[in-house]
């Protein structure tokens, strides 16, 4: 012991505080580590009861009455409707609007494809040759005529040249006779013949050949025909009426027309698989139509969303055949009358499918 110690201790002074918990520190050194544990666990019970308290209150706030909420319900003919909030509706982007009345011309549906102008052209071309040696041997003819009446040529001469003007003549008609068989009169009719095959072999414009299903046939012509082309189909392409085909498809033993496509849009090689509405004289068809954006695929299957209330949506399915600049025509199932989700409507599915039970495979 230090003398200044001593000297306090002869006072009759108490030691400071940190010298007295220092002195029991060094006294009973276990006693005091667990004084200071049981300290420190209190302390840390306390932060935890309260983080605990300040979250359940927050989880409460967040649950009271008047949350914005969404959910699926089923209505009572079986339907699944969503209800959406004005808050989730205002967030995800929705837009409704009424579909406008339209009007279609009735279709008979048929399938074909793009062909290949080669061998038309081989057989204009043979056409135009024998038609410029008609003319040469026919101008020889008409001139070895002149000639014998003349007594400048002889008999001979003349029935050579007679026989090969007649020969070149039948050559002609031969030529003609199978072109119109092979691609219709049409082909022939028009006002420049070789031209018009130039312009399908620089691809200018395509010969199209639509044959309807077996057991199916028009009583007239067709007016035009709305082609679809497989590697877009939303984009229909459309086809003046050319002339009937002169020869059933032994494949589809159907009715088969030839459409001309002015201005051919690019990937239409020849050979190109399409299917085709032939537009028929008859009654228009009333439905309306709806915008692309409005549509939601789900299934092989088109859908829209109609607005049955303020919060609430359902599902309809809808055809999707009839294709148009503005959209898809539907004949049935949507009228005028009805309000769709126009934009958003992929958000609306998704709450759908998770209401549901179908991201997690829980479905009924």
């Amino acid at each position: 012991m230090t003398s200044m110690q001593k000297a306090e201790l002869n006072s009759g002074r108490p030691f400071p505080a940190r010298r007295q918990n220092q002195s029991r520190c060094f006294r009973n050194p276990l006693q005091f580590l667990k004084a200071n544990l049981a300290t420190s666990l209190t302390a840390a019970l306390l932060v935890a009861l309260s983080a605990a308290c300040s979250k359940s209150g927050g989880e409460k706030e967040a649950g009271t009455p008047g949350a914005e909420q969404s959910q699926v319900r089923r209505g009572t003919n079986g339907e699944t409707i969503v209800i959406l909030d004005a808050g989730t509706q205002k967030r995800a982007g929705l837009q409704t609007a009424v579909p406008s009345a339209a009007q279609w011309q009735p279709e008979a549906k048929g399938f074909g494809r793009v062909l290949d102008p080669a061998p038309l052209a081989a057989l204009m071309a043979d056409l135009v040759t024998a038609h410029v040696a008609m003319e040469t041997s026919q101008r020889e003819f008409d001139r070895l005529r002149t000639l014998a009446e003349q007594n400048n040529a002889s008999a001979r001469a003349l029935q050579t040249a007679e026989a090969a003007a007649r020969r070149d003549q039948l050559l002609v008609e031969s030529l003609r006779t199978k072109l119109a068989l092979g691609w219709g009169k049409a082909a022939l009719n028009r006002d420049d013949p070789p031209a018009f095959v130039k312009s399908l072999v620089n691809g200018d414009s395509s010969l199209v050949r639509i044959d309807l299903p077996a057991g199916e046939s028009l009583r007239s012509a067709p007016i035009s025909a709305r082609l679809v082309l497989l590697n877009d189909p939303e984009r229909p392409v459309t086809a003046g009426f050319f002339d009937a085909a002169t020869s059933v498809d032994p494949q589809t033993q159907g009715q088969g027309f030839l459409f001309l496509i002015k201005g051919a849009p690019p990937g239409l090689p020849p050979g190109s698989s399409l299917t085709g509405y032939l537009q028929v004289a008859g009654d228009k068809l009333s439905g309306v139509v709806v915008p692309r954006s409005a549509v939601v695929r789900h299934e092989g299957k088109g859908w829209v969303y109609l607005q049955t209330g303020e919060d609430a949506f359902v599902r309809h399915e809808i055809e999707l055949d009839r294709p148009t600049e503005a959209g898809w025509f539907v004949p049935k199932g949507v009228t005028a009358g009805d309000r769709i989700v126009v934009s958003g409507a992929q958000a609306v599915f998704s709450v759908e499918l998770n209401g549901s039970g179908y991201m997690s495979g829980a479905r009924d």
